[in-house]
């Protein structure tokens, strides 16, 4: 188990301590269930009232906040308490499962892969033909990477995910456990035969630093390519249609989802179990709060909500007459 003493965490931290805690810290939990021995968080002051009656031994407090450390406590007083206690979770975070061998047994591997330095591939992995994948990628048991995908540097990818065929995937992605990456689009036309199914045979770009939650889905383009910008981060259970494109540092929330052909520009927050209907453009910096419909394009910064989306300041009008009005 991972210890350290509350001068070591305030050092790494750069941050002021306060107090006197003479235990070690073993674990980092939020204040209510905190225990001795253990470090908590406090970033906002409502959290601030909690701290007399924590059993935590120690707090990271942001500096604007107030607060004593009280008899045989720490407090770390640093900028910002969100960012410190990532980092705080990154110090006690728990090793990776291991390999007992770089390449298992059980895994098949083409002849014609190109591997780099420091790679590991677990059991019934299937890696396939002129599959090339950069140094120290790290491919967890039963995970499928179809023909002719080029995967970056220091990528991990976790069981049960299925890179289709021509993905071209960056340095420092993240991909959880049942990432489909690649599938064909969702596209059909009418025709005498019932529905015709229209064949997608472009791929999927995707670049560096990109994380990617569980059981997510990013089809591959009709002609060309499904794309998302370098440090975008995807949670779980959203599905991404062909043709879209993401610029940098996009962030979707849980069953959030977007048609064929959305744009989406730097920096664009969608919020949880929101839906973007197809070729509509979310341009730089907007937000798209949860549970929204997006039917029309959205301006640089701007914030939409509600079904289907508008401004949010209009939206809050509405929703406040709508209950005036219920109340007659």
């Amino acid at each position: 188990m991972k210890s350290f003493t509350v001068s070591e965490i305030a050092e790494a931290l750069k941050g002021e301590l306060k107090g006197n805690c003479e235990e070690k810290i073993h674990a980092p939990e939020q204040i209510e269930k905190a225990k001795k021995t253990q470090i908590t968080f406090i970033g906002n002051t409502k959290y601030a009232r909690l701290w007399d009656a924590s059993n935590a031994s120690a707090a990271i407090v942001d500096e604007k906040i107030e607060l004593e450390p009280g008899e045989g406590k720490a407090l770390i007083k640093v900028k910002n308490a969100d960012l410190a206690m990532a980092m705080i979770l990154e110090l006690f975070e728990p090793e990776s499962p291991a390999f007992k061998t770089d390449i298992h047994p059980t895994a098949v591997v083409s002849d014609t892969v190109k591997m780099g330095d420091g790679c590991k591939i677990g059991a019934n992995s299937f890696i396939g033909e002129n599959v090339i994948l950069g140094d120290n990628v790290t491919i967890y048991p039963n995970v499928s990477i179809f023909d002719d995908t080029t995967i970056g540097n220091n990528t991990t990818v976790w069981s049960g995910t299925v890179i289709r065929e021509r993905s071209e995937i960056g340095n420092n992605c993240i991909f959880h456990t049942n990432v489909s990456i690649g599938a064909d689009g969702f596209g059909y036309r009418p025709s005498e035969r019932g529905l015709t199914k229209i064949p997608h045979i472009g791929n999927v770009i995707i670049g560096n630093d990109v994380e990617i939650g569980s059981s997510s889905c990013i089809d591959r383009g009709k002609f060309s390519a499904t794309i998302l910008g370098d440090g975008c981060k995807i949670d779980n259970l959203v599905q991404i249609g062909h043709n879209s494109v993401l610029g940098k540092f996009c962030i979707m929330a849980g069953n959030s989802g977007l048609a064929g052909s959305v744009t989406l520009g730097d920096g664009v927050v969608i919020g949880g179990s929101a839906s973007i209907k197809d070729h509509t453009t979310i341009h730089s910096g907007a937000t798209v709060g949860a549970g929204s419909g997006v039917i029309a394009d959205v301006a640089a910064g701007k914030t939409v909500v509600g079904y289907p989306a508008c401004d949010s300041r209009e939206m809050l009008k509405q929703w406040v007459a709508l209950r005036k009005l219920a109340r007659k």
